[in-house]
């Protein structure tokens, strides 16, 4: 089973923000910092979801299990809804890409335990402002 802990930040509410994802894959890891412009932290947290998913249908990964230290992704996961209908089309977008794989579980955990997911996250919130500055350039 392959492991996937998924983590979004943003650099304020709205502000630059980051996916981090670190996958789990049998012993071979593969680390991921995805810059994603101007979000909220709960957006981000989606996307960092979706990004991950993403990797793991191109790559053909069947049988996957999501860590996440968000306790709204989980629910909403978990339940198929989001109270907040701003969130809906991209539970949407994640619900349909976990479909693709044989399984998909998700399960929640404390945000010490998703450290590497952090990091990435936090990373990817800076290749935003590099990428920033270098077209201010």
């Amino acid at each position: 089973m392959i492991e996937v802990y998924i983590d979004g930040a943003s650099a304020g509410n709205p502000g630059p923000s980051g996916a981090g994802i670190f996958i789990n894959n049998n012993g071979q890891v593969e680390r991921y910092s995805i810059p994603l412009g101007l979000l909220e932290n709960h957006e981000a947290e989606y996307y960092a979801l979706i990004k991950a998913l993403e990797i793991c249908v191109k790559n053909h990964y069947q049988i996957v299990s999501f860590r996440t230290d968000s306790q709204a992704i989980n629910q909403a996961m978990e339940k198929e809804f989001t109270k907040n209908k701003r969130y809906a089309p991209l539970l949407a977008q994640a619900l349909t890409l976990a479909k693709q794989l044989d399984l998909f579980f998700i399960k929640w955990i404390p945000s010490i335990e998703n450290k590497s997911a952090d990091q990435l996250a936090r990373r990817a919130i800076h290749l935003n402002k590099e990428r920033a500055d270098e077209k201010d350039s």
